[in-house]
Formats: C-alpha cells, structure tokens, sequence
C-alpha cells in the first residue's frame, strides 16, 4: 500500500477534520465512505488487527443500535461483534485511517498526525476553531 485510505463518514465533524488534517499534509486520499461501501469482514478484522486494539475498541455506541442488539454483554466473541459490524456498518466506529506507518481510529482527528507519511503544510483549525496545527505545520500540544 502506497497512499493513504480513510473509511470516512462526511456526517461526522471528526470524520471531517480528520480528512482534512490529511489534505493539510497535501496528500488526496482514497475516501472509503463506510456506510456506503463497507469494508469486507475480512478486511475490518485486519485493520482491527493492524491498530493492535480489542474489536470491542471500534464498536460505536451512540447512534446506533448497540443497545438494541445488546452488543453490551462482555461474554459475546470477537466474531460475534465483527458480524454485527458487518451487518450494521453504522457500529463502526470512525474515521478509521490507513497510511504507509499504520492504521488507526483517529478519536480526535490529531491522531492522524502520528501516522500521515507528510508533514503538515501549515495552519490547521478545527471545525469548531481548535487550532491543532500553528503556521510552520507543527502540532500544537
């Protein structure tokens, strides 16, 4: 893999941000909106796997129908939480982003600061007017 993917949802300001943290770096990635074309259960199960976190870490409950489908009982498998990922896309939590040096939830956007191959090409504020980037492309603390 040579460039950069986010499974995006443009409904989401974290989703938003983080694509556009990823056009500051001058880089055009490759949008995968989810909800629309949701990776393969294979390919979710390796990202999961390549972010080095628990399934259950990727699991998004407000929104959706975790409560309904009772995805809170601690004893259901891996497998069982993938199938509902899968079934319902919308329990995926977002923007998942992948470059060159890794694959992670971006919650907050900023963690895609720590994998994009790119430096940032200058200022950068949130939607809501946070500054994550001063004016020589460096993060702000």
């Amino acid at each position: 893999m040579t460039g950069v993917t986010i499974y995006h949802n443009p409904a989401c300001g974290t989703s938003r941000n983080t694509l556009a943290l990823i056009r500051n770096s001058g880089v055009e990635p490759e949008i995968v909106e989810y909800l629309k074309t949701p990776p393969s259960r294979d390919r979710l199960a390796d990202l999961i796997r390549r972010m080095g976190v628990p399934v259950r870490s990727v699991l998004r409950e407000k929104g959706t129908p975790y409560a309904e489908l009772g995805l809170d009982d601690a004893s259901l498998s891996d497998d069982r939480l993938l199938d509902a990922m899968i079934a319902h896309p919308i329990l995926i939590n977002r923007p998942i982003v992948e470059t060159p040096l890794g694959v992670r939830l971006c919650r907050p956007s900023e963690a895609v600061l720590d994998i994009l191959p790119d430096p940032q090409r200058g200022a950068f504020a949130k939607e809501d007017g946070e500054r994550v980037v001063d004016e020589q492309g460096r993060r702000i603390a």
